[in-house]
């Protein structure tokens, strides 16, 4: 009996064994499996950085663009505020003055105002109705307090 008492228990270390290693090669195994899954991961995170990094490098670059944009118009209009003040210097002040009366926007009237020269401008001004008159003056007022702030912070 004992002689068959130590054959059981060594067919069962030997199994116990045997399942050991198999277990074994399946734990090596999935810990291959995922060190490969954890270097793809981190080759696609890899890849998103470079493409995050793109993408703020041209974000960065519309917006300098956008800026650059923006200025330009801000030149091309007061040019064109400047020559339309030129022409309606050469205006007859009573029709100067009836053409700004009947314009629809009272911020281009006050701009091409405050590109005449103040002695013709005043002269216009004596023939625009008094309404406009009253929000042409609000505007020149916050013109020229804006080129007031901005040649104080030069």
């Amino acid at each position: 009996m004992n002689y068959l008492m130590s054959v059981i228990i060594t067919l069962g270390m030997i199994v116990s064994f045997s399942y050991a290693q198999v277990e074994k090669k399946e734990i090596d195994k999935e810990i291959k499996r995922l060190e490969q899954l954890k270097s793809e991961v981190k080759a696609l995170i890899d890849k998103n950085n470079a493409l995050l990094e793109s993408i703020k490098e041209e974000r960065a670059k519309l917006k300098q663009e956008k800026e650059e944009f923006k200025n330009f118009i801000k030149k091309a209009q007061e040019e064109r505020y400047k020559k339309l003040g030129k022409v309606f210097e050469k205006m007859d002040p009573e029709m100067a003055g009836e053409k700004i009366s009947n314009m629809k926007d009272p911020v281009k009237a006050a701009y091409i105002i405050y590109n005449m020269k103040p002695r013709l401008a005043g002269e216009v001004m004596n023939y625009v109705k008094p309404e406009m008159v009253d929000k042409i003056v609000k505007i020149l007022t916050d013109i020229k307090k804006q080129n007031m702030d901005i040649s104080d912070k030069n």
